[in-house]
């Protein structure tokens, strides 16, 4: 079955980077603190990373209050100078809603250049129109049997569409929104954070959440503290 994806690409900086772009208004830097396991089986901490026993760098615990200091009282800037980037692939339906989300980068795939044989979504399980929203979900519901016929009637279309010359910009209409499609999507932490705290609740659309929840672990891993801090509730 064709799946939502949210491929990790690449990134820039760290949480160090971001402690460095608050300090440099007094002109100060911050440098990683290295620990290893001494002979006792305790922890010992430096200033300097050597490499060799030493484990991971890790920030001092001045740098990590800073953190969360800038982040609690809404001092976003420091955040703006570390990136990532991902390829996304999901259905145009979840596509369309993820573009709405500002200063966040995005190139997408066109039909109008591409026309090789589109994918279709189909969900694992089909949900209930919510009862009491004008938008949102609720418990189960069945499509009509003829739903999987009706997709592959379009795909035959457009097939038929392509073969008899039919510019790939006009032919693409008959496509639906479940036409899976895929973009580059970077931006800072602070852009990627805001997506994700919109996009996680469990009341945001199910496809969204999938994105956001795929691109919200890679950040975790790549920006411990700093993704940390920006995701707390600022009012907790």
């Amino acid at each position: 079955m064709t799946k939502i994806e949210a491929t990790y690409i690449d990134h820039m900086g760290t949480d160090l980077s971001i402690v460095n772009a608050a300090r440099v208004s007094f002109g100060k830097k911050s440098e990683w603190t290295c620990c290893r396991i001494d002979e006792g089986g305790g922890t010992v901490c430096t200033g300097e990373c050597m490499g060799g026993d030493y484990e991971r760098p890790q920030l001092s615990e001045g740098d990590e209050k800073l953190i969360k200091y800038l982040a609690k009282h809404g001092h976003l800037s420091p955040f703006g100078h570390a990136f990532a980037s991902f390829h996304v692939k999901a259905p145009v339906f979840v596509a369309r809603q993820l573009v709405k989300h500002k200063f966040l980068r995005w190139n997408e795939i066109s039909r109008r250049y591409v026309d090789d044989e589109p994918e279709f979504y189909t969900p694992d399980v089909w949900r209930g129109k919510s009862a009491d929203k004008k938008q949102g979900s609720e418990g189960v519901s069945q499509p009509p049997l003829w739903i999987d016929s009706t997709m592959n009637q379009v795909l035959d279309l457009y097939d038929q569409m392509i073969h008899d010359g039919v510019a790939p910009e006009q032919a693409r209409m008959v496509l639906p929104q479940s036409m899976m499609t895929e973009w580059y999507w970077s931006g800072s932490l602070d852009a990627l954070a805001d997506m994700c705290r919109l996009r996680t609740p469990t009341d945001t659309q199910a496809e969204t959440r999938e994105v956001a929840w795929q691109i919200y672990h890679h950040m975790e891993e790549l920006f411990p503290i700093s993704w940390d801090a920006l995701m707390e509730d600022p009012h907790s």
